[in-house]
């Protein structure tokens, strides 16, 4: 299978088995079985060997994963061999607090800029970050090489604002305003809305009541 056809619920899975492969790895841990993996995630051990085996074959009969082994093939696999930096635009109460995170390098991201439009916050610092003008996106962010943001505006400019940062040469949006944004073809985008999960967890609390 060529890799471009790999579903996309697949590669969705593949950042939870290395964050989880990560944490063995720091507990110790040299070896696992697709059998332990999936009881400690929740899943089966056939979910998880038929995930992984789409890109190749990285385990062995009788012993399982070498963890360490496993843990650089997906870094790899998910393009993490080097950081990757990122811009966070909308310096609110949640951008503000992503932009102060520091959990995000151990995962293969750096926040290297910082946009806001109010006034008032332009030329604050954040973790020894100056919040610059949006109206700066379209030079800073070819300047600074970044390919990746996290959209944390209103939804009423997340349009805009997601077609500003394309045209400047963002190719990954994190979206966390509560609306759908139509980018275009080879732009990926991620939506980001803690209500929704809210939604799905109502529906199963919900039935259990019933």
């Amino acid at each position: 299978m060529n890799r471009k056809d790999i579903p996309r619920i697949i590669i969705s899975r593949l950042p939870v088995y290395l964050r989880t492969l990560q944490r063995l790895q720091q507990e110790g841990r040299q070896t696992i079985s697709s059998q332990t993996l999936g009881e400690i995630l929740g899943t089966t051990a056939a979910q998880i060997r038929k995930d992984i085996s789409q890109f190749g074959e990285f385990g062995k009969q009788g012993t399982g994963y070498n963890i360490p082994y496993l843990v650089e093939q997906l870094q790899h696999i998910l393009h993490l061999d080097d950081i990757w930096d990122v811009a966070v635009v909308g310096i609110g109460d949640l951008g503000h607090a992503l932009a102060r995170y520091q959990g995000f390098v151990d995962r293969g991201f750096r926040i290297t800029a910082l946009f806001d439009n109010d006034p008032e916050k332009i030329g604050r610092q954040i973790q020894g970050l100056t919040i610059e003008d949006a109206s700066l996106i379209p030079s800073r962010i070819p300047e600074l090489g970044i390919k990746i943001a996290m959209l944390t505006v209103p939804v009423s400019v997340a349009q805009q604002t997601a077609d500003v940062l394309v045209r400047a040469g963002v190719r990954g949006i994190l979206n966390y305003a509560p609306i759908h944004l139509n980018l275009p073809e080879g732009v990926c985008i991620e939506h980001i809305d803690p209500a929704i999960g809210l939604q799905r967890m109502t529906y199963y609390i919900g039935q259990r009541k019933g």
